[in-house]
């Protein structure tokens, strides 16, 4: 409990009059005669203090209730709303503020109201989650004034809750298939121009002026006596595995987001792509706590990725390239691309090499290398003296080094994409489109 400000105002002017009371009483300006009434005033302030304190323990704590999603989407605001209840007898005045758990930011203002008995109020805020993960809520607090609005009194109303923070998907979630390609547009995703007529055979059918000899099918055509073509499409039996660096290396932190988010959020929207496509669509950390999505098919098992991912983190130690390998192996028996998301540094060289050759054995496998933006805009800041001149030097030798192990993964047969976390998405589905035109999955 703590007075008010009502209630230090009135201790305040009561000692203002006391000191000048005795002021005039030196200059004997005043007689005896105001001492019983200044010090029935003194007394009484006091008494009136303790008795609202005594009424403002006795009154009942609210009760309180919570309404929210129980799925959250990161960096985007959520409506919560509290609901008050009164269930005294007598009206009641309070402020309430809610108490989310750290990494969900939100408008932490005290809000008040007055309650009349047996009513129920609503109040809301705005919540923004700023990480993925499961957070639990605790409580929520009030703050209740006494009768005579000289006290208020903290407390804390046991309020739990749970919630679970996605990446930011809902925009995919509400695209329908037939507004796929001029969303990947908006993205500047282009699509190749195919090679051939696709590798799996789809239909028989009448021929139409254009279609190529090689399509006919001559056994059709004798058994109908008409000219019958075989039409193919891409195949749709894919197995796609996203192999998802999880280690230190990617805590690097580009805008709101760290590395390993940007990856997550590209490597899901390629997911959702590919499943629309027919494809299956896999995905297991390399690093800290495991985690493994066995392949599945249908956009259905978007949300077992999902589910799967949601509260994934980054962990403190280094990137073990031979032992995820070999457990990748182990559990990927059927030939699939394997997409490796990671932030290649100077220092991998023959561990990494010899994993991805290892894993290039049965799999196709593709590397995307994400680049701090801050290297880009060192290297092209204009150098005006020896602080700048160390900071661009060693930003481009960091990137020569990087170019050099690219270059010698894409000798050994590794293609590898080299882009900032921003073109990460774009252009995993590029490449994936081309190749999945190109026939060569």
């Amino acid at each position: 409990m703590r007075p008010t400000r009502l209630a230090l105002a009135w201790g305040a002017g009561l000692a203002l009059l006391c000191l000048a009371h005795g002021l005039l009483r030196a200059f004997g300006v005043l007689g005896e005669g105001l001492n019983a009434a200044l010090w029935g005033l003194l007394l009484a302030l006091p008494v009136l203090m303790l008795f609202d304190a005594g009424l403002l323990w006795r009154r009942r704590s609210p009760q309180a209730s919570r309404q929210m999603p129980a799925n959250l989407a990161i960096g985007r605001a959520s409506e919560i709303q509290l609901a008050i209840t009164h269930a005294g007898g007598a009206p009641l005045r309070l402020s309430v503020i809610d108490h989310p758990p750290e990494g969900l930011a939100f408008d932490g203002v005290a809000q008040a109201l007055r309650l009349q008995a047996q009513h129920t109020a609503r109040l809301s805020y705005r919540l923004k989650p700023l990480r993925r993960g499961h957070f639990e809520f605790d409580r929520c607090e009030v703050h209740l004034h006494s009768p005579l609005g000289l006290w208020t009194q903290r407390r804390y109303l046991a309020l739990p809750g749970q919630a679970r923070v996605f990446p930011d998907f809902a925009r995919l979630h509400g695209a329908q298939l037939r507004l796929v390609d001029a969303w990947l547009g908006q993205m500047g995703v282009r699509q190749q121009p195919r090679r051939g007529q696709g590798q799996a055979f789809h239909q028989l059918r009448e021929y139409r002026e254009g279609d190529a000899l090689r399509q006919v099918d001559w056994k059709a055509t004798a058994r109908l006596r008409a000219p019958i073509v075989r039409e193919y499409q891409d195949e749709r039996d894919q197995h796609i595995v996203l192999w998802l660096d999880s280690s230190r290396r990617m805590r690097s932190q580009d805008g709101e987001l760290a590395h390993f988010d940007h990856a997550l959020n590209a490597a899901l929207l390629l997911a959702y792509v590919a499943l629309r496509q027919g494809d299956a669509v896999g995905l297991r950390t390399l690093a800290g706590e495991p985690c493994q999505v066995p392949p599945g098919k249908g956009p259905q098992h978007l949300a077992n990725l999902l589910g799967g991912t949601y509260n994934l983190a980054t962990s403190i130690g280094h990137a073990d390239f031979n032992s995820s390998a070999t457990e990748l192996l182990n559990s990927q028996k059927r030939r699939a691309l394997v997409i490796l998301l990671t932030n290649l540094r100077d220092e991998d060289d023959e561990e990494l090499l010899a994993a991805l050759q290892r894993v290039k054995r049965h799999h196709r496998v593709l590397v995307a290398s994400l680049r701090e933006e801050v290297l880009d805009e060192l290297r092209q800041q204009p150098v005006s003296g020896h602080s700048e001149a160390l900071d661009y030097c060693g930003a481009v030798h960091y990137l020569e080094s990087r170019s050099l192990l690219h270059e010698r993964l894409a000798a050994h047969g590794v293609p590898v994409l080299d882009v900032t976390p921003n073109e990460l998405g774009g252009a995993l589905l590029g490449k994936y489109l081309e190749w999945k035109k190109a026939g060569v999955l």
